[in-house]
């Protein structure tokens, strides 16, 4: 369907839907051919408003975002996003065209001739945020090494794939082959936008719409259209059960109660046994530990010295507490002390190997948070391992002894 203009006639609703690749540029010429051949009501294009105001502004992140991300704890979810855009980017670059043309193209030759858009994909973040939930965490680290590994090796992008993706969609390609390693993520970043955007197109009041989405779409929202009437009651209803965000899927979050409690029941159950010694040594290990590994994991990340020391001091107390973490105390003095200049905002766009990622200001801060914690991470399991072992090997000599 790449390329192709799928037309769906349904209750007196006349819908054209032009199948795209966001870095080709027959995509390009087919988008402004068709809207100016069939001047439509409307133009509807697969863009949620962050994703819109980054193609017309040309501005990705600024300082604001950037501080909102290290307050709440989402990195992983921000670096995920960074990952995608920056592998979208460069296959642009190796086919000389910019990610998104096709779209830019809809949204001016709308405005040359007066036609209203609108804009029909649901918002990126609560897309990630419902994959990530939705994911376990053997899948979340499976697809953060997928990204990473995807964006810094060289031999990636070679020309069997710039071939293979001129005659399809990037993203479209992407997620077929993550959805064949992790069905979760198929099923909210491709099976449920295509129920969104089949939504957001039924409740259209115009009659004639020119829709500009991924080719990998097409068939989905067809289906939809066809199978279910653009009348449908339920749109504003299914509308909204797809922008919320579900708990997540995994058991985290309860392991992170579970894990502190534990261990102090273990070092209370070791201080009935063995005394203040116990209950000292217990102490030492979970502070060396845990801080050595949160610290060794932020200077990994080329941290500065003060976010090193944070790192050390704050794990021991962060990882007896599930609603804190290392790194962002890490992060909060990172980017305190080497606070991002503006050239390092424009460059999130431009990180093409492991190196930028280490070396621009931004991301520098998001890998000291994610580096601290995953340290820290580290050093609770380990920690608490030693000191249940300590334990663990008292009990067994009182039972020889006995």
């Amino acid at each position: 369907m790449l390329n192709e203009i799928t037309k769906i006639n349904v209750n007196g609703k006349e819908i054209f839907l032009i199948g795209t690749a966001h870095v080709s540029k027959e995509s390009v010429s087919l988008v402004r051919k068709t809207i100016e051949e069939e001047i439509p009501d409307i133009v509807a294009i697969e863009l949620c408003e962050q994703r819109y105001h980054a193609i017309v502004n040309q501005k990705k992140w600024d300082e604001t975002e950037i501080g909102n991300v290290i307050r709440s704890g989402k990195i992983y979810l921000f670096l995920m996003q960074l990952l995608l855009t920056n592998f979208q980017r460069k296959i642009g670059d190796e086919l000389g065209i910019k990610p998104g043309s096709e779209m830019l193209q809809a949204l001016e030759i709308a405005k040359e001739k007066n036609i209203p858009v609108a804009l029909v994909d649901r918002d990126i973040k609560t897309t990630l945020k419902r994959a990530f939930n939705r994911m376990s965490l053997m899948e979340k680290f499976k697809i953060l090494y997928g990204l990473i590994s995807g964006a810094f090796e060289k031999e990636e992008i070679n020309d069997e794939l710039i071939e293979k993706l001129k005659e399809k969609d990037v993203i479209t390609e992407m997620m077929e082959d993550l959805g064949r390693e992790i069905p979760s993520i198929k099923e909210v970043l491709v099976d449920e936008r295509d129920h969104y955007i089949a939504d957001k197109i039924a409740g259209l009041k115009e009659k004639k719409v020119v829709a500009v989405v991924g080719a990998g779409h097409v068939d989905g929202i067809k289906n939809l259209l066809e199978s279910e009437g653009i009348s449908r009651k339920n749109v504003k209803e299914e509308l909204k059960n797809l922008e919320k965000i579900p708990e997540g899927g995994s058991k985290l979050k309860y392991l992170g109660y579970l894990i502190p409690l534990v261990i102090i029941g273990i070092v209370i159950f070791g201080f009935s046994l063995k005394g203040g010694d116990f209950l000292w040594e217990s102490i030492v290990k979970w502070v060396v530990i845990n801080g050595t590994l949160a610290a060794l994991g932020t200077a990994l990340a080329f941290g500065h010295p003060f976010s090193i020391i944070t790192a050390f001091l704050a794990a021991p107390i962060t990882s007896l507490n599930p609603l804190l973490a290392a790194g962002w105390f890490a992060g909060a003095v990172e980017a305190k002390v080497r606070k991002p200049k503006v050239k390092d905002f424009e460059g999130l766009l431009k990180l093409n190997s492991l190196r930028d990622y280490w070396r621009n200001g931004v991301t520098r801060i998001l890998l000291v948070m994610a580096f601290a914690n995953i340290g820290s991470s580290l050093g609770t399991f380990l920690a608490g391992f030693s000191i249940f072992m300590d334990i663990y090997n008292e009990i067994l000599k009182l039972l020889l002894q006995g």
